[in-house]
């Protein structure tokens, strides 16, 4: 699977473009702001029906334009597959593939994974727990159609028993049989979530650990601890135990959606002790290991997203970086860096061919 060509309208700062792509490594280099990560951004929307960096679609759109829209065609198991992805002010968010609009954006994930590393990612290792459970969301999702439905459905459960909570806060009338039908509703779905997450985490941690080891030479021992409040009991009678904790809280305080992940490195936190550059190796470590657990899973290479790619970075974990991700075992890969003769001078030393787009002002 690669991306052979991508048109632009009104997306970001761009006005529109047209581009054509290597199955290769594509670079795009410029200074900040001239548009090089906004092009990795298209190609995320692509893929995924959404932005890497913004909630809303709206803030996508070109300053002083109504929409935009983006279109991509790709080689997918020997047929070209053309995206297209359009957002109006005012109106719901189409995704069409080959002209025929999907019935829901979920039915699209999956079918063209990618993998995507920027410098917001160190909120993972600096943020809070809910960055955490996003990427392991995010992952899952697209080779896990039941696991996405799972999760749509506890999430709205979820906000159907909070709302409960802050109706009965404010003097509502409730008994026990209907926390009992959202309690079981929720953990119902929650488990289901949990053991999705368990089985996750089983099959990722022992990439994770190979692709940090690598980028340091295994100098370094990094690891993953999944941390559930499930692990320790059922999720009802956790949820029939904090009733009374909640209603004083209005939401609900234990479940999944609390989950976390913890990043520890020779077994101290990440977060704690980590440099710049062994923070932003555990991210890559995360990324590659998500490559590969994807690959696995769909039997594709999922394209691969690395945004400022160099920064933070040594040269030795540039190079084995660039080594890495350039062998045949990865698919189609796109970079953004401000100087075009370092990025040059990387793939030169690997003797890997380079695509170059300069970058300016959109």
């Amino acid at each position: 699977m690669f991306l052979k060509s991508l048109t632009l309208f009104n997306f970001k700062n761009y006005g529109e473009a047209e581009l054509t792509f290597a199955e290769g490594v594509n670079a795009f280099t410029g200074n900040n702001g001239s548009g090089k990560t906004n092009i990795l951004d298209a190609i995320h929307y692509l893929c995924l029906c959404k932005s890497y960096f913004n909630s809303s679609d709206t803030h996508s759109i070109r300053h002083g334009e109504a929409f935009f829209s983006l279109k991509g065609v790709f080689e997918l198991n020997e047929k070209e597959e053309e995206i297209l992805v359009v957002v109006k002010n005012g109106q719901k968010k189409t995704i069409k593939r080959n002209q025929k609009e999907y019935p829901r954006l979920g039915d699209h994930i999956g079918l063209l994974p990618v993998v995507m590393e920027a410098p917001v990612d160190q909120e993972l290792i600096i943020g809070g727990s809910e960055e955490r459970r996003k990427l392991m969301d995010s992952i899952i999702c697209q080779y896990d159609h039941g696991y996405l439905d799972d999760l749509i459905a506890y999430n709205r459960v979820l906000q159907q028993r909070n709302a409960l909570l802050k109706q009965t806060a404010r003097g509502a009338h409730t008994d026990a049989s209907m926390w009992q039908v959202w309690d079981e509703q929720l953990a119902g779905y929650g488990h289901k979530v949990h053991e999705a997450r368990k089985e996750f985490i089983k099959n990722f941690l022992p990439l994770f650990t190979d692709s940090y080891a690598y980028l340091t030479q295994e100098k370094e021992f990094a690891n993953i601890q999944y941390v559930s409040s499930l692990e320790k009991e059922h999720m009802e009678n956790l949820l029939s135990k904090s009733l009374q904790k909640d209603l004083a809280l209005q939401y609900t305080s234990t479940g999944i959606h609390k989950d976390d992940l913890q990043f520890t490195l020779n077994d101290h936190p990440v977060k704690r002790i980590g440099s710049q550059g062994q923070q932003k190796s555990v991210i890559l470590a995360l990324k590659l290991a998500q490559f590969h657990i994807i690959k696995a899973t769909c039997g594709l290479k999922p394209i691969l997203l690395l945004d400022d790619i160099f920064d933070k970075l040594d040269i030795q974990r540039i190079t084995r970086l660039m080594e890495l991700v350039s062998k045949e075992t990865f698919g189609q890969l796109f970079i953004t860096d401000t100087q075009e003769e370092h990025v040059k001078s990387v793939f030169e030393t690997i003797g890997f061919p380079l695509t170059v787009f300069p970058c300016s002002r959109g």
